[in-house]
């Protein structure tokens, strides 16, 4: 029986066979399929199906537009399934926002679709084959990932290589690699199964399976070492310093209503004086956990003084009001506090990484259309990352929600932090895939750096994580709750922290030198 008659090749002709809207729905069904290997579910196995009968698609397209609307459909239907919890955060205000929920998840996925599609124009264009058409495809896929991180101020969630998020030693590989790294091995064990579809000599069935052999082999290794890692690597505690994380669990429908907003801060102040008796040296509270503007109100910040251990801080997220520069217009930060035991303000952070529609409208001038969260106009945006000195606590970097999401973007380039501090609010998503995804993204972050990630988010997941993304301690999604915990110390810089994605360079390069060497060889 000849290898190109066997169960792979029949599956391939009739994914070639498909016409019009069949090739279409294929594309969309086994981008979904893709996204259950996200979390929470990470289904890994189904990237397999995916990826090889994406490419499959995209090899049996008659013409260059035809491919890259087969991937524009895997796209869509990848980014509807690992992204339709944005679509919660519409229904929290639903009078205002619930018409549009529909239209903009539509919209969003639409537009994260096009860079799948860049990538099968890619392949497509390449005109390679066999092995070489799998190299061109993991590349192609691991840049457009890259891009759709950085284009128009980026969106990189549910990066491929998250999938992994399920393995500690798999993800370990990111302190040298990245994520993105991550992604593009990923990509390339999953497609490799394509090639046992090509048709061969009866002498070279062994050819068949050379490159899935070795993607195995590369995936094992990259486990081998990272096992081996997290056995070798098992970082002290900073002395002195045991931090309380407060989790008040607040519905987002509540959070922002005029008689909501005192009980609010209520409970997070009995929450953290009930606990403080056990001996925290740190008290953090998540974004917004103070509705109102503690740089103008010292009063307030007096009163929030009441939950400061004795020569501790209270780290929290606030609103803060003022305006920028020369400028008299009032202006809005979603910011960081940390507040003394006199309350006084000992540090300040505002978010720079805004989240469009959420915290501001792009082309405010030419749509007169509200935001998302509470107030009439737009958050301005912070300096930048920043490593942020406090009295008691090793530097930090505070991200708040939506900036641990960015690979290589979450420390200052002057001043490397000892630790990373994300506080969040994900109740805008519910009971979703949301805040498991954005936990996940933390995670990683922390592996990337080398450094421990604290995460406090208001209804969940607050986390505590090594520098080695090992969880030491968490609280559930939902659940009201405090957790105390110690700080892990800091690694040294990892090779990722050093070079950032220079190392996902290096790494694309390789593949592309060899289906280079390949074109010049096909040629003589």
């Amino acid at each position: 029986m000849r290898v190109g008659d066997n169960f792979m090749a029949a599956q391939s002709r009739r994914a070639a066979a498909l016409r019009g809207w069949h090739r279409s729905l294929l594309g969309f069904v086994l981008g979904a399929g893709a996204a259950c290997a996200l979390p929470p579910a990470n289904a890994l196995p189904l990237l397999v199906p995916a990826f090889v009968g994406l490419l499959w698609l995209i090899s049996s397209s008659t013409t260059l537009w035809r491919a890259t609307i087969v991937g524009w459909w895997f796209g869509f239907g990848h980014f509807l399934a690992a992204c339709y919890w944005v679509g919660a955060a519409m229904l929290t205000d639903s009078d205002k926002f619930a018409w549009v929920a529909v239209p903009a998840i539509l919209a969003l996925c639409a537009a994260l679709a096009l860079f799948p599609a860049l990538a099968a124009l890619a392949v497509f264009a390449s005109r390679r084959a066999g092995l070489s058409r799998v190299l061109v495809f993991a590349v192609a896929w691991t840049a457009t990932e890259w891009l759709r991180g950085h284009v128009l101020g980026g969106f990189p969630m549910n990066l491929i290589g998250t999938s992994w998020s399920v393995s500690e030693g798999m993800i370990q590989v990111t302190a040298l690699t990245g994520i993105y790294g991550l992604s593009f091995f990923t990509v390339l064990a999953a497609s490799a199964p394509a090639l046992l579809a090509e048709r061969r000599g009866d002498q070279a069935i062994a050819a068949n399976w050379r490159a899935p052999t070795t993607a195995i082999l590369i995936l094992a290794a990259i486990w081998i070492g990272g096992t081996v890692r997290l056995s070798l690597v098992h970082p002290s505690e900073v002395p002195g310093v045991k931090l309380l994380i407060v989790q008040a669990n607040i519905p987002q429908t509540l959070k922002w209503r005029a008689g909501s907003r005192q009980a609010a801060l209520e409970k997070h102040m009995r929450m953290t004086l009930a606990a403080l008796p056990n001996g925290a040296s740190h008290v953090i509270w998540p974004e917004t956990a103070v509705p109102y503007d503690i740089s103008n109100d010292t009063g307030l910040a007096k009163w929030l003084a009441r939950a400061v251990p004795d020569g501790g801080l209270l780290l929290t997220g606030a609103l803060r009001q003022g305006s920028g520069g020369d400028s008299a217009t009032p202006q809005l930060w979603n910011s960081l506090h940390a507040i003394d035991s006199n309350g006084n303000l000992a540090a300040t952070y505002d978010k720079h990484h805004l989240v469009p529609f959420g915290e501001y409208m792009p082309l405010r001038s030419l749509f007169r259309i509200a935001k998302l969260t509470h107030g009439s106009f737009d958050f301005s945006s912070g300096p930048g990352a920043q490593t942020v000195h406090v009295p008691g606590l090793p530097p930090l970097s505070p991200l708040i929600c939506y900036e641990v999401i960015f690979p290589g973007q979450v420390t200052s380039n002057e001043i490397r932090p000892a630790w990373l501090l994300n506080i969040t609010n994900d109740g805008w998503f519910g009971n979703t895939a949301g805040p498991y995804q954005h936990l996940q993204a933390a995670r990683l972050r922390a592996v990337e750096e080398g450094l421990p990630m604290v995460r406090a988010a208001n209804t969940g997941i607050s986390a505590v994580f090594d520098p080695l993304g090992r969880r030491l301690a968490h609280l559930p999604l939902g659940q009201e709750g405090v957790l105390q915990t110690v700080l892990p110390a800091a690694l040294g810089r990892t090779p990722y922290a050093v070079m950032g994605d220079l190392t996902l360079i290096l790494i694309l390069i390789i593949p592309l030198g060899l289906v280079s060497i390949r074109a010049m060889r096909e040629k003589n």
